[in-house]
């Protein structure tokens, strides 16, 4: 009987120095080390002209380059900024346009910014800026988007994300053009980039965010 019970406390002293050893070995984990704090973290999918095919709608390869935002309003401006610029807020091209979404100049004066180096090396500027842009555009372009959204012109549907993003490419003016012409007059820019390129690549996204506005100002948002 003896031997039992000393049996049992030996071995009951035995998982109590265990467990504490156990638990006193355990460290609290840092998760500071963790953190993505400083990094840039790019959330775009690379939107290599490659992958597109004449098999392939602007609507498939669209879902492939923004998986996670599809064809939101988002979904839309961080797909028109890659390809402009790679998403680049601080980048300015051979032709002297500048930031993420690539703006000229004079665009930018129609929507009362007038000093480009602020505007390079201010991000939420450069948000506010492509909102106004487009919100202009949408004023300009009002009567076209409501008599030919639905359309199709070069066997491409026409759309509202699609004619703001070829507005976006050329301006207004030659949108309406392309448009009105049935597509026998295309701009492209310096690059060789058409507006029938723009209006089907960035085809069916949802643009309702987004205003008519004659007088849209970047510095007023």
């Amino acid at each position: 009987m003896r031997k039992n019970i000393a049996s049992y406390f030996t071995l009951s002293l035995t998982i109590c120095i265990l467990l504490y050893v156990s638990l006193s070995s355990n460290k609290a984990i840092d998760l500071g080390k963790y953190s993505t704090k400083g990094l840039v973290l790019n959330y775009t999918v690379s939107q290599s002209d490659s992958i597109m095919n004449n098999d392939e709608s602007p609507i498939s390869v669209n879902k492939l380059l923004s998986p996670n935002l599809g064809k939101s309003f988002v979904g839309f401006k961080e797909a028109l900024a890659f390809k402009e610029s790679g998403g680049n807020y601080f980048t300015v091209n051979t032709y002297g346009y500048l930031g993420k979404y690539q703006f000229a100049k004079e665009t930018l004066k129609l929507i009362g910014v007038y000093n480009t180096e602020k505007f390079l090396n201010n991000p939420a500027l450069q948000e506010k800026a492509f909102i106004a842009n487009a919100e202009r555009n949408k004023w300009i372009l009002r009567r076209d988007i409501r008599n030919f959204v639905g359309k199709r012109i070069n066997g491409v549907v026409v759309t509202e994300s699609g004619i703001l993003a070829a507005a976006h490419l050329a301006g207004a003016g030659n949108v309406k053009t392309y448009l009105r012409s049935y597509g026998v007059d295309i701009f492209e820019d310096g690059y060789g980039t058409t507006v029938e390129y723009y209006m089907k690549r960035f085809s069916g996204y949802d643009t309702s965010f987004l205003k008519p506005n004659k007088k849209a100002k970047a510095t007023s948002m």
